[in-house]
């Protein structure tokens, strides 16, 4: 969008890494103002109000209460205070501005909480948000705007000059095997927990952090807002967040240094958050017979001393002596204004390196322009109502193609305006109607909407992070993989070698999430 001609590559699926393993919010981070770290908090709610507007089919308000016991380190009243200047640092721009929650009021909007020696709730907002949709739409619009977007396509070496410095990549499509060099001006490690490995420096940037996150039925922990909770042991800041039918509660904070590609649940992860949610919520009574699936992701923070939870969540670029550009740390939050900075740091570089003016990008380069993903709809939400109404876009889905009500607010939740195109093709082909799952709304016609528009390659792709059935379903989508497997296979030519492979690759991501049952930590 800024002129310039862009490649991405991703050694896996868009988002398949921390992106789509967060806590999928979209806030400012009200702990982080106990931390003095205001900054960080003005820049994050501030871009909570962009993603409102450019994404209002994936970033929806939420309500956050803050329950205050007898216990709690701060009262009522300093929590309060804190509300009015989270508030006001989003310059009273909230989805909604906070308000006081008196006992009783807190018995009836969350009826499941602990009541004894509670003192009040301030009751605010924040944001929910689908991360791996987020992550993909941005894709899916870079490509739009004349962008390459290569997924399932691995770094395997830089290219240098003989000067040392780097002028592209040596790439290798890790499905077919096939290797090939990239070349480029000026190169972006945005790698988030494998930024070292590539950058190499002679000392790491990174202190990766594993965050973990179990999901349990909403009938065994019903919540209406997301509720903040301190947990028992340790006093760290986590959550119990409303997901459609399901309930998910997180997240962990611990030192990792494994493999990136491996990071996942343990049993004491599993077994911390269900401490925290008992205390909580007392009636519960959730054992690890309730975890219906669990998500573990990587924060690629910015080393430093102290606790795990104290490191700082600002974001760092750093150019090297090589000319490699590498962005780390940060917040899902912030990510547009975080890539805005990356590709100004860039076009800086262009202009060093090619001696260019300014207003262009160098010598045979296009004129570079301003940024302007601040006020550009992201896919889905072009066309979205102005008053944002859901349910016209609902009626619109259902008058495109046979589907049920249930089936249409999940594709209206899921692709926006983008899902009376989905919809259509259902019309098109009645077959597309088939569930993936008996009794529930994700349908067929996604695997091949996923295959022929967003850039899915595998199983994986499909049933984590384009339906996240994974996430959501009894048995983490299982039952789905024939069909699947089937279509896929007929869509992008697999003989049954490739579609063995794919269903084996499927299977060993399910296992690795619910190794923690079998392996004691």
């Amino acid at each position: 969008m800024r002129g310039l001609k862009v490649v991405l590559v991703d050694a896996s699926d868009i988002a398949s890494g921390t992106s789509s393993r967060s806590s999928k919010l979209v806030h400012g981070g009200l702990r982080y103002l106990e931390q003095g770290e205001f900054s960080l908090v003005f820049e994050a709610v501030s871009e909570r109000r962009v993603l409102m507007d450019i994404a209002p089919h994936l970033v929806h308000p939420l309500g956050f209460v803050f329950p205050v016991y007898k216990r709690s380190r701060h009262g009522v009243f300093t929590v309060n205070l804190g509300m009015w200047l989270y508030d006001g640092l989003s310059l009273f721009r909230s989805p909604k501005i906070h308000r006081n929650l008196s006992t009783a009021e807190v018995a009836k909007e969350e009826p499941a909480l602990d009541q004894k020696e509670l003192k009040g709730a301030p009751l605010y907002y924040d944001c929910s948000t689908d991360d791996a949709r987020l992550t993909l739409e941005n894709a899916l619009d870079a490509r739009a705007e004349g962008a390459e977007i290569h997924t399932w396509t691995k770094m395997v070496g830089l290219r240098r000059d003989e000067s040392g410095r780097v002028h592209g990549a040596r790439v290798r499509d890790t499905l077919s095997g096939e290797e090939r060099d990239i070349d480029a001006r000026v190169v972006v490690n945005a790698t988030g927990p494998w930024s070292d490995s590539v950058r190499q420096g002679p000392k790491p940037l990174l202190r990766p952090t594993k965050g973990v996150h179990i999901v349990v039925e909403r009938t065994r922990l019903p919540v209406n807002n997301a509720v903040v909770c301190s947990h028992p042991t340790d006093g760290r800041v986590l959550f119990a967040i409303p997901w459609d039918d399901r309930t998910y509660i997180g997240t962990t904070d611990t030192d990792y240094t494994g493999d990136p590609a491996l990071v996942a649940a343990d049993a004491a992860d599993v077994r911390y958050l269900l401490d925290a949610a008992n205390s909580y919520f007392p009636a519960s009574t959730l054992t690890e017979a309730d975890v219906l699936s669990t998500w573990a992701g990587l924060r690629p923070l910015i080393s430093s001393e102290g606790s795990e939870s104290s490191v700082s969540r600002e974001h760092e670029i750093l150019v090297g002596s090589d000319g490699l550009i590498t962005i780390a740390g940060g917040k899902l939050t912030t990510f547009r204004k975080m890539s805005k900075e990356v590709v100004d740091r860039a076009v800086a570089l262009l202009r060093l390196t090619t001696g260019a003016t300014r207003g262009s990008a160098g010598k045979g380069a296009p004129e570079y322009r301003e940024a302007h993903t601040a006020r550009k709809p992201l896919p889905g939400a072009q066309g979205w109502p102005e008053d944002d109404d859901v349910e016209r876009v609902v009626k619109s889905i259902r008058e495109a193609g046979p589907v049920d009500d249930a089936t249409a607010r999940l594709f209206a939740a899921t692709y926006g305006m983008r899902g009376i195109d989905v919809a259509s093709t259902i019309n098109a082909d009645p077959t597309l109607g088939t569930p993936l799952i008996e009794g529930r709304p994700e349908r067929l016609a996604q695997v091949d909407f996923a295959v022929k528009h967003e850039l899915a390659k595998t199983i994986r792709d499909i049933l984590i992070r384009r339906t996240q059935l994974y996430y959501r379903d009894h048995d983490q989508g299982l039952g789905a993989t024939d069909l699947v497997a089937d279509r896929m296979a007929t869509l992008c030519g697999w003989d049954d070698a490739r579609k063995t492979a794919e269903v084996e690759a499927w299977r060993e991501e399910v296992s690795r999430s619910r190794a923690w049952k079998t392996v004691s930590a």
